[in-house]
């Protein structure tokens, strides 16, 4: 069989050392022996499912990798060797680890540089000590800015998070971290709001009364202030929420915006792939022992359970949000695609992550006849232009998917692109009128254009303020060519 040729890939790496206030990733907060144990246990299926990839030949063309969590930076030298594993069968021209303030070493920063690791994104939320506390965070912003500081010095492209409408926040403490933060000149600087997820101590607090978050009218304020301040100081803004300095835009994200094929590895990690007539037209996946033996698999109508249910849920959980809650790129793979147009964290994520994703609908049975190369295929059908799998276990014996057709593969591509400054390209457009009837796509740019959300530039349809601010509006606006009128 011809092998799938991702251009993306992701680990995800599930372990913290202590859970934000406001977090509803999927991590888990250990300390001690059992997080050694926890890491030694992941990190050696992760590598298994590394190598089967590998060697399948379907890791040869990744020009990305993303480590994200969770917090990478918490495994240490085995960091390191999942680094080693992955660029044994690739040569990416980006590698992004994600570190947090408090684990990040110079050592292991430069262990990190040397094994070929490019770009660190870093978790610095807040350089106020009162707002790092109100959400939880363990690092002090001392501890944050010598971070950025080692890793410029070790060579990396550093990038930092920033978050909006923290409890206790005002424009004034928002304004002096981000004019403190630039003067340590990071490369890329993503900026999000504060999401209260429901069931999150931050959520229970609020709910509570036990604390006031800011609103979106706040938010959007930060947003702009962001916008101006990263802008004077030489950012460019490329994405709702990112900003870097010239050639220093994130290119794994980039990938999932654009419609490049990605892989995800690890539990509830990712991946897409567009499937072309006259091409393979399988889904490949991990296959433990356990699957061999039947166990494992979810069965097509085969209940969840409560954990998994509760996973599966989240992007039902985050549809409707503004668009002013833009994904953070930290966990852009948790997320389906019309997820990354519609949700507010990409990263989550976006909306970066919803609404397709279809609870209860299982893989089919695996074929325990393996090939030698450790992967094993389901045949997807003929009206089906892309699918998306998200892994739901540690060891890659559990997946949930979700099929589109062509037009609803490039209903989502043109959604994405309103995310990025660059908007919706002529060439998007032309690709687009061929799966797309035209008087519905041209009606559809009309509206987006006649409620300022986009405007025309050079045959390009470009977002406009107001669209990012009424994201749901304009990513809507072309979701809904998915479907026949």
């Amino acid at each position: 069989m011809r092998p799938v040729k991702y251009r993306a890939l992701y680990l995800h790496i599930p372990f913290c050392r202590a859970k934000c206030l406001y977090c509803d990733f999927d991590s888990r907060a250990l300390t001690g022996c059992a997080l050694e144990e926890a890491i030694d246990a992941y990190c050696e299926g992760l590598s298994a499912q590394v190598d089967a990839y590998g060697n399948a030949g379907e890791l040869s063309e990744v020009e990305t990798v993303y480590v994200g969590g969770g917090t990478p930076s918490l495994l240490g030298g085995r960091l390191v060797g999942l680094v080693d594993y992955v660029r044994a069968y690739c040569e990416p021209v980006e590698f992004t680890c994600e570190a947090n303030p408090e684990s990040f070493t110079l050592d292991l920063a430069q262990a990190l540089r040397a094994a070929g690791v490019t770009r660190i994104s870093l978790g610095v939320q807040s350089l106020n000590a009162s707002e790092l506390k109100a959400i939880g965070r363990i690092h002090s912003a001392e501890q944050a800015m010598l971070a950025v500081a080692q890793a410029k010095a070790a060579g990396f492209s550093t990038s930092c998070d920033v978050m909006c409408g923290l409890p206790g926040q005002t424009l004034d403490t928002f304004a002096e971290t981000l004019r403190s933060l630039v003067t340590l000149n990071p490369d890329h600087v993503s900026v999000y709001p504060l999401q209260l997820e429901e069931g999150t101590p931050l959520a229970r607090m609020e709910e509570a009364g036990e604390i006031e978050v800011p609103d979106e009218d706040f938010q959007a304020q930060c947003m702009d202030l962001a916008a101006e301040v990263l802008e004077e100081a030489g950012y460019e803004r490329y994405e709702v929420a990112s900003y870097a300095k010239p050639g220093h835009r994130c290119r794994h994200n980039i990938a999932y915006w654009t419609g490049k094929p990605y892989l995800g590895l690890g539990r509830s990690a990712a991946s897409m792939l567009d499937v072309c007539k006259g091409e393979c037209r399988e889904a490949r996946f991990i296959a433990c022992p356990d699957v061999q033996k039947g166990e494992g698999l979810r069965m097509r109508g085969e209940p969840l359970s409560p954990k998994e249910e509760n996973l599966l849920s989240r992007s039902d959980a985050r549809r409707g949000e503004s668009l002013s809650s833009c994904p953070d790129e930290r966990n852009e793979e948790g997320l389906s695609a019309r997820e990354k147009g519609l949700s507010a964290r990409e990263e989550g994520l976006s909306a970066r992550e919803e609404g397709l994703l279809s609870k209860g609908k299982a893989l089919p049975p695996i074929d325990a006849n393996l090939s030698m190369d450790g992967l094993s295929s389901v045949r997807v059908s003929s009206d089906v232009a892309r699918i998306r799998f998200k892994q739901l276990d540690d060891a890659g014996g559990q997946f949930e998917t979700e099929e589109l057709s062509a037009r609803e593969a490039t209903a989502e591509d043109l959604m994405l692109a309103c995310r990025m400054t660059d908007g919706i390209s002529a060439d998007l457009l032309a690709r687009a009128a061929r799966v797309i009837p035209d008087d519905e796509l041209s009606f559809a740019c009309q509206q987006a254009v006649e409620k300022g959300l986009a405007v025309w530039d050079g045959g390009a349809l470009r977002p406009t303020h107001l669209g990012w601010l009424e994201g749901n509006e304009l990513f809507g606006i072309f979701w809904d060519l998915a479907y026949e009128s």
